[in-house]
């Protein structure tokens, strides 16, 4: 016999436990809002009886363009507060926290890849190819640069040889100006065009950046320091009963002892982003949020797309139909957490609680966009899963049992034990430990496997 949960007492939707797709509570009329979550995710485009099955075919998403929103505050009660929690962690010369000692390699233009990549193995550290830094025009190339900036002082490298060709539109003495203030002591820089033999003198420079790092040792540090990216990929119908929810769960309980979570993903906030406006801290905040959303809209269309253009093909096999449905089980790994910050795309987490970042749904896009934000570790909830790894441990949280057991080499986490009985503290506990073993240098399963990309977003002219 099938089980059932309904998940909230207004859904006319169950969800059945064993497939992770959802069906009629009662019968559905034509044209009715299908209620999931406690909220529409759709309409019945045919009469639907009692128990059949609600999915593309006979559902469609009530999205449109544009929309108007009113700031109506609701405060949930989850007030950042001072605590004597510490874990073991780097301290920077600005006073920021790595998690990670390690050393990266960024390359200002994709012409250098493969010299970087030879680089990189050769000295056994991390490098990060792309195929930008030149022939970009205006934002598009400021947002190359924002994004190398952000791995080039990401307090998780303990040193980084920043590699120029020489010729690039995004040379190094360009990149210098928009890179700010950086440890001079820890970033160094070689243009491939200057000299004999690049490789020799990348080793070189390579020796004593990890001479330096190794003279780095973790102390005790204020658990409020840590940065947490929270994503989701590949989901299925179990994605927000179990993962999302428990990530949310642990997103209250760091950010209640001053922590900062960030969530991004814009495209799957449309449906649900109301429920994030209702928490943002201020009006400001809140004006922000809107212009965030509605800006990511309008990019849908002025590419003449539909903005509704999600679930993938995955989401819907799991059990996903439309971006709605998606939309409110992916805003559940905020928690209820109070927004306290809006972010565009490039720019860094400066708030304790939650903080959204402006970028899209891309899982390889939205976890470096994470990272460059300062994200420590990111928490990827998944129903498919996936190996990928970004620049920053990507902790993989699988939303069903099977899953975790198909794929031990990927899946870090298994929140699927919610459906067997075991309860949301336990869990969270679990969870909040694994994330602090993490932090302390344990290694996530991307970084066992030595997985570790970027992806950077595009939206412009190439030359």
């Amino acid at each position: 016999m099938e089980k059932r949960l309904i998940i909230n007492d207004k859904d006319n939707v169950y969800v059945n436990l064993d497939d992770g797709h959802k069906y009629a509570l009662k019968d559905i009329a034509c044209g009715e809002d299908i209620i999931k979550y406690g909220f529409p995710i759709g309409h019945a485009t045919e009469d639907i009886k009692k128990d059949a099955h609600v999915h593309s075919h006979n559902m469609k998403t009530n999205l449109s363009d544009m929309s108007e929103y009113t700031y109506k505050h609701k405060d949930y009660g989850i007030i950042p507060k001072a605590s004597e929690k510490t874990f073991k962690a780097y301290i920077r010369y600005n006073g920021q926290i790595g998690i990670r000692n390690d050393i990266f390699v960024v390359n200002t233009v994709g012409c250098i890849n493969k010299t970087a990549q030879k680089i990189a193995q050769m000295c056994s550290v991390k490098y990060f190819s792309h195929p930008f830094g030149c022939s970009q025009l205006g934002d598009d190339m400021k947002i190359t640069q924002h994004i190398l900036s952000g791995l080039v002082k990401h307090p998780n490298a303990g040193g980084v040889l920043v590699l120029g060709l020489g010729c690039e539109n995004n040379n190094i003495d360009v990149f210098k100006r928009v890179l700010g203030e950086y440890d001079t002591a820890r970033v160094r820089f070689l243009n491939c065009q200057d000299c004999k033999d690049e490789y020799a003198e990348a080793k070189k420079i390579i020796d004593e950046l990890k001479e330096l790092a190794s003279k780095d040792v973790r102390k005790d540090v204020p658990v409020s320091k840590l940065k947490i990216g929270l994503k989701c990929g590949g989901s299925d119908g179990y994605s927000g009963i179990t993962a999302n929810p428990l990530v949310g769960s642990l997103c209250n309980k760091f950010v209640e002892v001053g922590a900062s979570c960030v969530l991004t993903e814009v495209p799957e906030m449309f449906g649900a982003e109301h429920l994030l406006m209702e928490r943002c801290t201020n009006k400001d905040v809140f004006d922000k949020c809107v212009s965030m959303i509605n800006s990511y809209k309008k990019y849908f269309i002025d590419h003449n797309q539909p903005i509704y253009e999600n679930p993938s093909p995955g989401n819907k096999k799991g059990g996903i139909t439309t971006l709605e449905e998606k939309s409110l089980g992916c805003v559940q790994k905020g928690g209820l957490a109070p927004v306290t910050d809006v972010i565009s795309y490039g720019e860094s987490i400066t708030m304790p609680g939650l903080t959204l970042a402006n970028g899209p749904g891309n899982d390889l896009v939205a976890v470096t966009n994470l990272a460059c934000a300062g994200a420590h570790i990111v928490l990827f909830t998944t129903g498919r899963g996936t190996p990928f790894g970004g620049p920053v441990p990507t902790v993989k949280i699988s939303t069903n049992s099977s899953l975790a057991a198909k794929k031990p080499n990927w899946i870090d986490f298994d929140a699927g034990r919610l459906l067997s009985g075991v309860s949301m503290q336990k869990l969270t506990d679990e969870l909040t430990e694994l994330v602090i073993a993490v932090a302390e240098g344990k290694e996530a399963l991307n970084e066992q496997n030595g997985f570790s990309e970027i992806s950077i977003f595009k939206d412009g002219v190439t030359l």
